[in-house]
């Protein structure tokens, strides 16, 4: 059964939500219009982190709780805003009535079962921090499937993957933003095998991946970024088409599966935060002045300057620590830090706190004392 991408109305998409009984995964983009002219922080991915969130913990608090725990892999994706932005000062303007596109993908029948739920309540408005986004319309920007049917497909040996945001992988505590093909299929299968109910031995297959799959193009360029909850994020986005040799000696579920993955990719995403809008992966060239869709976004100035604040703040507080070894030094300047550089550039107390599910008075507190290490060091300079 094929399913149409065409723009439709939520009351009539809400009307047919028969694909939601079958489908493991699936791909939905919406249209949103501001009535005004609202102005966002530069990290304004948190805020759609958290209302989402949020509209799974009021239908169902099981499944909340589940997407809360971080020791999991996450089985949702979300995007950022698509859409023209313009700076007033350190924050972003929306332009009113203007359509702004935000995409959610769901890779778990858990996930896509709460869906069904969730467009019978639908909500007319998206609240982003104070700025009410109202929807007009969803449509399907990946058709629902199943993991069967992504390893039943006809193999396809020349995968074009392109990064439409920003996407790193986690490497010994720290980023790494280059698309080798050990850690792109180190993502796609870990996601695979906690949600496919088909796993593979993982170092099996990236010993293969490692020794036949090879890069035949790339056009990448680099960004920092605030991602996730705390810190900044070094990424890429671009272009790479990956290819497997027409003849080989392997295992014949191995090429299948990279196959698979490939298809995988723009379900799941790309690398880690994908949750807050990075890694988002189309398979496919981008096509012409698609490439500039990120780079020269208004709103990726702002979120590279608030990035490398975060950045240049942390290294000043290190230098005021007394105990620099282990992660923990390192965890609560940066967590002073991202607070102080959000502060700079306009958020609220409550808002930081909500972002980054501490106690208003805690955020309080790690403000204060991040503005006397800032004045501290200001004046030793």
């Amino acid at each position: 059964m094929t399913y149409s991408s065409r723009t439709r109305s939520l009351s009539s998409f809400a009307t047919d939500l028969s694909w939601t009984d079958t489908a493991e995964l699936v791909g939905l983009t919406f249209e949103l219009t501001p009535r005004n002219a609202p102005l966002l922080s530069p990290d304004y991915s948190k805020g759609l982190h958290a209302w989402f969130l949020d509209q799974v913990r009021q239908t169902n608090p099981s499944l909340s709780q589940e997407l809360h725990d971080e020791q999991t892999e996450k089985p949702f994706t979300l995007s950022r805003l698509e859409g023209e932005f313009s700076e007033v000062g350190q924050r972003l303007e929306l332009h009113p009535n203007q359509i702004y596109r935000w995409s959610v993908t769901a890779i778990s029948a858990h996930v896509i079962q709460w869906m069904k739920d969730w467009f019978s309540t639908f909500p007319e408005t998206l609240d982003l921090r104070g700025a009410p986004l109202h929807f007009r319309s969803v449509a399907f920007c990946l058709p629902p499937t199943t993991y069967s049917q992504l390893f039943s497909a006809p193999l396809a040996k020349i995968l074009p993957l392109s990064f439409l945001s920003p996407t790193s992988f986690r490497h010994r505590g720290h980023h790494f933003p280059l698309p080798v093909p050990r850690n792109l299929f180190h993502s796609y299968l870990r996601r695979w095998n906690i949600f496919s109910n088909r796993p593979f031995d993982q170092e099996t297959f990236l010993d293969w991946i490692d020794e036949f799959v090879v890069i035949t193009s790339l056009s990448l360029q680099s960004h920092k970024v605030p991602g996730g909850k705390k810190g900044a994020v070094t990424g890429f986005t671009g272009a790479i088409s990956l290819s497997l040799p027409s003849i080989l000696s392997s295992p014949e579920d191995f090429a299948q599966l990279y196959s698979a993955l490939g298809h995988f990719a723009p379900y799941c995403g790309t690398g880690h935060k994908t949750t807050f809008g990075l890694g988002q992966t189309r398979l496919t060239r981008l096509v012409s002045g698609e490439k500039e869709l990120f780079s020269t976004s208004r709103s990726v100035s702002l979120e590279e300057q608030l990035a490398q604040r975060i950045e240049q703040l942390t290294e000043i507080f290190l230098q005021h620590q007394k105990r620099t070894g282990g992660t923990r030094a390192l965890q609560v300047c940066r967590t002073r830090a991202t607070i102080l550089a959000r502060r700079e550039f306009g958020d609220s107390l409550s808002a930081i706190a909500t972002d980054l599910e501490m106690p208003y008075e805690t955020v309080k507190t790690y403000a204060k004392l991040a503005r006397r290490l800032f004045s501290i060091n200001c004046n030793m300079v």
